[in-house]
């Protein structure tokens, strides 16, 4: 992959200690202090109030903080493209449908099974926007965030339209939580487009190459917030968005194989 470039028209964020983009700026530049009680799980305004109340913290996280992206991009979310990236999809819901299959298989709840696939946020996305647009649903264990950023900056390019991308995982519970090591509740956001446009933020200039490497990590204060979580590799980039200086960061994308970034702020 040779040298390319993207512009972020739009940011969402979202953790129990970094409760939205707005909030959370100040936090990650250490001009002031997450707040002292993790904030209860977001409910996005895009689902209906009984599909609000029925989405697991997976959808919750990821259609809340996708939806501040796009707002911020001022795009409209029904006719963008996307990518959603979730190393284990919902592992709290996979444990509790495994346990129910183990105790009385007939009493399987077939909104739980729904809500355990792996693109059930996404199709929640599609399903509460209207969106038509395609979308593609990965996992790549602990490579996960760059692995979908490098293709939703892909799809931006080769479509020549703007790509909405979406990072998140939730805490793992259960037998499950011995392999799917997942800790808290994050979500990330970015609205990538092709070509600078008045709202851009920033561009993102990024290159693979064939090398061993480990991400780039965020400032020891900001790590400690999403410690545990397996797309929190992704919050070094949020943190030099948030500084709004120039920068360069490593994102793995397999054991042999790295993203390097280039990041300037427009603003």
């Amino acid at each position: 992959m040779t040298d390319c470039s993207v512009w972020v028209d739009g940011i969402g964020l979202w953790a129990p200690r970094l409760p939205g983009w707005d909030a959370s700026r100040a936090i990650l530049r250490g001009e002031a202090e997450p707040p002292p009680t993790p904030a209860a799980r977001p409910a996005p305004a895009l689902l209906a109030p009984t599909e609000r109340r029925r989405a697991p913290d997976s959808v919750a996280v990821a259609l809340d903080v996708a939806a501040s992206a796009c707002a911020a991009a001022r795009c409209e979310p029904r006719s963008i493209q996307s990518v959603f990236a979730s190393a284990y999809g919902d592992p709290a819901v996979s444990d509790s449908v495994c346990e129910q299959l183990a105790r009385a298989p007939l009493d399987t709840s077939p909104t739980k099974f729904h809500n355990s696939v792996h693109n059930a946020a996404a199709g929640y996305w599609a399903i509460a926007t209207g969106c038509l647009e395609p979308y593609t649903s990965l996992s790549s264990y602990r490579h996960t965030f760059g692995t979908g950023l490098v293709t939703a900056v892909l799809h931006a390019l080769s479509e020549d339209a703007p790509v909405l991308y979406v990072a998140y995982d939730i805490e793992a519970r259960g037998p499950l939580a011995t392999m799917a090591q997942s800790r808290g509740m994050l979500g990330e956001a970015l609205v990538l487009s092709p070509r600078q446009i008045p709202q851009s933020l920033a561009r993102l200039t990024l290159s693979v190459r064939e090398t061993e490497g480990q991400p780039t990590p965020a400032r020891p204060r900001n790590a400690a917030l999403v410690e545990g979580n397996p797309v929190a590799s992704g919050l070094a980039l949020f943190e030099a968005l948030a500084d709004a200086v120039p920068r360069r960061l490593t994102l793995t994308l397999a054991r042999n194989l790295t993203l390097q970034i280039a990041l300037v702020p427009l603003a």
